[in-house]
């Protein structure tokens, strides 16, 4: 029998004991401050800001074209994707999530329910070891079909796990930047730092020297879009780790078309933050991104529907993106632009 949404749903809540309650809007405003769980930094505003950002944030629509069947493939960082979406890297599902669901069996569920549907999932860097382990093992058996983050170590902490990436068989490799703000590596005792720009331009040299190409995740302003791109990066996240590492953080739909002004052209642009529906999707589109990450609906997902919950999920995003683009004309995902917005 197929899985429905509902069923997920029930499951998921039922799982995650109250540290997720699996709101009809997955919106920050009741989970506020848990963290550990899966709210917002402080008061929870950034969580919310991301949110509220895309929701303010109109579509033009436009309804006498051509545009019947659109396209909503796309290739981002050597990844062929069904539509301009991956999987955000979520650990520390015991953690975080009163135990759900075993952490290997979490992350066969994101990686191997994302290429089912034809994207893929970024796999996790957390402690203890063994929760990245989990998510590379994954990867290596998807032939590298997955994009690996890593906390911003030290230098050497870092070089050994590019090594295991790139043993995966992974060709592109993220560094999760904004970690560095995680109340959870401090509890645990292991947090992480800045970088500076040499720092940086040092990590991607040694990616690159790897034949690895170089993704930074928590981007969130044009001064650190520019840093990246100096340093040489493939790709930049503007992320603000879903609102859990900074009270008071903009949403990301609204940094978004300031960085892209640096760096469209010049490096991939991926997004996420607050994205929930195809329609989201296609906001961030038409702002610049090139491909946009979703993280906690996923994990609701993986928990309440395990592999085929997550590719449920993801061909309703493919579904959604797809009819969004013919109600405002659109061809395909290049395509989508200031013109698809309502202002």
């Amino acid at each position: 029998m197929t899985l429905t949404f509902k069923q997920i749903r029930d499951k998921a809540r039922e799982l995650t004991k109250s540290s997720c309650r699996v709101c009809p809007v997955c919106d920050g405003r009741v989970c506020s401050g848990e963290i550990p769980g899966m709210g917002g930094a402080g008061s929870g505003i950034s969580f919310r800001n991301n949110v509220s950002a895309l929701s303010e944030i109109l579509l033009n629509t436009k309804l006498i074209h051509q545009v019947k069947n659109p396209s909503t493939e796309t290739e981002v960082l050597g990844f062929k994707l069904k539509l301009p979406m991956m999987v955000a890297p979520i650990g520390g599902i015991g953690f975080n999530l009163s135990g759900a669901m075993e952490e290997t069996a979490y992350q066969e569920a994101v990686a191997c329910g994302a290429v089912d549907a034809g994207v893929i999932a970024g796999t996790p860097d957390a402690v203890p070891i063994e929760v990245m382990k989990a998510g590379l093992s994954m990867a290596q058996k998807l032939g590298g079909k997955a994009l690996p983050f890593i906390k911003p170590w030290e230098p050497e902490k870092i070089k050994e796990k590019l090594i295991m990436a790139k043993e995966a068989g992974c060709k592109t490799v993220a560094c999760d930047l904004d970690s560095i703000g995680l109340i959870t590596l401090r509890l645990m005792g292991h947090p992480a730092y800045p970088k500076s720009e040499p720092e940086l331009k040092s990590i991607v040299t040694t990616a690159r020297e790897m034949g690895l190409k170089f993704v930074i995740k928590g981007v969130m302003c044009p001064e650190d879009a520019e840093a990246c791109l100096a340093a040489g990066v493939d790709g930049i996240v503007v992320s603000n780790h879903g609102g859990r590492v900074l009270d008071s953080a903009p949403g990301t739909a609204k940094v978004l078309p300031a960085i892209v002004a640096k760096a469209k052209g010049k490096a991939a642009i991926l997004v996420d933050g607050g994205v929930r529906s195809g329609g989201d999707i296609f906001k961030m589109l038409a702002l610049g991104a090139d491909c946009v990450m979703i993280g906690r609906p996923c994990s609701i997902a993986a928990i309440g529907g395990g592999r085929e919950g997550v590719a449920l999920y993801v061909e309703l995003l493919r579904s959604q993106l797809e009819q969004v683009m013919i109600m405002t004309g659109c061809p395909d995902v290049k395509s989508a632009g200031s013109a698809h917005l309502w202002n």
